[in-house]
């Protein structure tokens, strides 16, 4: 999930913001939308209703959520889902993506923020980043071997990844970071889930090519932007060139 850049929040602010109920809604809703309400079929469902359930989200809110995203209840689901190309203060490369049920609000209020954010400016990047699929789970023992779970699972690389990269990652565990192709995300997230490890994140990503040199003044700069844009409440994913 984008969460490279979660190192600099934490040297601007020791304590990590709670999503609010609804970006978790929002999320439910749109993994539905895109997978079907059936979790044991839809990979990024299942791990969107796992943090919503951390977070002590309620059945009937997440029940509701599942049935508005999949088109099975009376509600119509009017969420869609935005990116936002641009860059921080100090050219490190962005990519917002936003749920929202009113492109004509938040597109101008994403603008906003990146004005906002003095030296921070829109302009295309994708080309910075790879477009990628990537699964985040841990498995309870330690030492378990990432590299053939990767290879079982048909990821294409893997990468270790602790509890202060993604707090979703207890402690103690054997977390890792499965990239694999887009079209594989579900495939992998069911061989990793079947042979017991626990997938907490499984999405379509995106990964930075380079990452720019910073000194410590400048990635605290970069990461107040990076928060001031988090803290919009459509805000859903950031992914930043930042380590």
């Amino acid at each position: 999930m984008g969460r490279q850049w979660l190192h600099a929040k934490r040297a601007v602010a020791s304590l990590k913001k709670s999503q609010t109920t609804g970006k978790f809604v929002r999320e439910i809703m749109v993994a539905a939308r895109h997978g079907g309400a059936d979790m044991s079929c839809n990979a990024q469902l299942f791990a969107a209703v796992e943090k919503a359930k951390k977070e002590s989200i309620t059945k009937d809110v997440i029940d509701r959520a599942i049935k508005k995203g999949s088109g099975t209840g009376e509600e119509k689901l009017t969420i869609e889902t935005m990116t936002f190309e641009g860059y921080t203060p100090h050219k490190v490369p962005v990519i917002v993506e936003a749920m929202t049920d009113n492109h004509n609000r938040t597109a101008p209020e994403i603008r906003v923020l990146f004005k906002k954010g003095q030296l921070g400016a829109g302009g295309s990047n994708k080309f910075l980043f790879d477009h990628v699929g990537l699964v985040e789970a841990y498995h309870s023992d330690p030492n378990a071997d990432r590299e053939a779970a990767a290879i079982e699972a048909g990821a294409n690389e893997v990468e270790e990844l602790t509890h202060e990269q993604n707090n979703d990652i207890p402690e103690g565990v054997a977390g890792t970071r499965f990239i694999t192709e887009r079209t594989a995300i579900h495939s992998v997230s069911q061989w990793l889930t079947a042979n017991a490890w626990t997938v907490v994140t499984s999405e379509m990503g995106y990964l930075p090519k380079n990452f720019p040199e910073l000194n410590d003044e400048q990635r605290a700069e970069v990461g107040e932007f990076l928060q001031a844009l988090d803290d919009h409440d459509d805000v859903h994913r950031i992914w930043a060139a930042i380590k």
